[in-house]
């Protein structure tokens, strides 16, 4: 699918308003969705012999590697659960969806109910990370499965991963510390993923008051201790009262994180009608573009320094695929909220560049990792980390918030 530029008349107007723009733009999400991404996925990626999805592949969707994230069991599950509830109950959609949920629940658990990073094709375990990611993903997709088949053991399953989610990540001294007591840190991301996970829990029909709850406190803990709004700036990592550690670890920011998490407030902020949460997402968003935003070349870093020091991750200026996915969402989102003419602006600015490098016309989807100038850093359309997840999401999210005028 070629690339095709945002349309012309979204700077000049809402986009709740009507017109010929932004019906072109709601089409080039929905094509995008169905007529590429999908189709380079599926049937491909399904693994018919051990279940699951084969997702490492390369630009032409080749298998690069059989190993499996289980975050990718997850996300993809989901993803393919919501394209079968939002847009058309498609068959195939289900039960590719029904084998990833199989494959988690054969393969993907240890003996104490935590779940594995990586595993073989066959689902033996290779790796378990500290964090309780895995666990996060595939909530939403039991949730999703939940809503799409009315199954009571999906329902609960969602609940217990949510909650092994949370009691993992926010149990004082029950997950392994990154960082010895001599420079403990806390981070953004457990917060992010708690926001939106309890709001996928809730869209798929739980009406627990615990996830408000647990939103309500992750919400309060970014503005409390990860928003510097002197600092015109969103932490990735911070002290436990929420000071800055002067040091490598601790100045690092990554804009993509903080602007994803800018959208789930944004998000939380329409749910509930409260613009005490919009005002906070646009603000967070509005420091992160202005950190993130590559004024020389286009597109969003990965990594900068809160004080503008040197950071000594070598891919700190690279162009990842979803921080981009992210900013696009979040700048549509804060322009339909607000009406600001400025986001439309950033959110064509997002768009353009990164169809303009990302895109593959030839084989479709997008490619994972640029140089900063743009240029390809190699061939990978999938692997442990992308997925049939960030980029569809994107899709899948703006088209709905242009078709339906609500936010997803």
């Amino acid at each position: 699918m070629k690339t095709k530029p945002v349309a012309d008349d979204l700077t000049s107007q809402p986009l709740a308003a009507t017109g010929e723009g932004r019906r072109r733009l709601t089409a080039f999400y929905l094509e995008g969705l169905l007529k590429d991404t999908v189709p380079f996925w599926f049937p491909r990626s399904v693994d018919a012999e051990h279940g699951g999805f084969l997702h490492c592949l390369d630009r032409d969707g080749s298998v690069v590697d059989t190993d499996k994230s289980v975050w990718a069991q997850g996300r993809m599950s989901w993803m393919l659960l919501t394209l079968w509830h939002t847009f058309e109950r498609r068959p195939d959609w289900l039960a590719w969806a029904e084998s990833g949920l199989r494959f988690l629940d054969r393969h993907c658990f240890d003996a104490d109910g935590r779940m594995f990073f990586h595993v073989t094709r066959e689902g033996r375990p290779i790796r378990r990370r500290r964090y309780a990611y895995s666990e996060a993903f595939a909530a939403i997709a039991f949730a999703a499965h939940a809503r799409a088949t009315g199954s009571d053991i999906s329902r609960r399953r969602a609940r217990e991963l949510f909650e092994l989610f949370t009691r993992w990540n926010f149990t004082p001294g029950l997950m392994p510390p990154k960082f010895t007591a001599e420079r403990p840190l806390i981070g953004l991301a457990p917060r992010m993923i708690t926001i939106v996970t309890a709001q996928e829990l809730r869209a798929c029909g739980d009406d627990h008051p615990l996830l408000a709850q647990w939103i309500d406190r992750a919400v309060e803990e970014i503005r409390r201790l990860f928003f510097k709004p002197e600092l015109g700036v969103v932490m990735e990592s911070v002290a436990p009262d929420g000071s800055i550690s002067d040091h490598f670890d601790g100045r690092t920011l990554n804009p993509g994180h903080a602007i994803e998490g800018a959208w789930f407030i944004l998000r939380e902020g329409a749910h509930r009608r409260d613009d005490r949460l919009i005002r906070l997402g646009c603000a967070m968003l509005d420091c992160m573009w202005e950190r993130g935003w590559d004024t020389e070349c286009g597109g969003i870093f990965y990594f900068r320094d809160v004080f503008g020091k040197p950071v000594q991750e070598y891919w700190q200026d690279m162009k990842f695929w979803w921080p981009h996915n992210e900013a696009i969402i979040a700048t549509l989102l804060a322009h339909f909220l607000t009406g600001d003419p400025k986001y439309a602006r950033w959110h064509q600015q997002a768009h353009d560049w990164a169809h303009r490098h990302f895109a593959d016309p030839q084989h479709g989807e997008w490619f994972g990792y640029l140089h900063r100038d743009g240029r390809l850093a190699n061939t990978l359309k999938g692997n442990l980390w992308k997925s049939f997840f960030h980029h569809p999401r994107m899709q899948w999210f703006c088209w709905k918030l242009l078709a339906d005028g609500v936010c997803p």
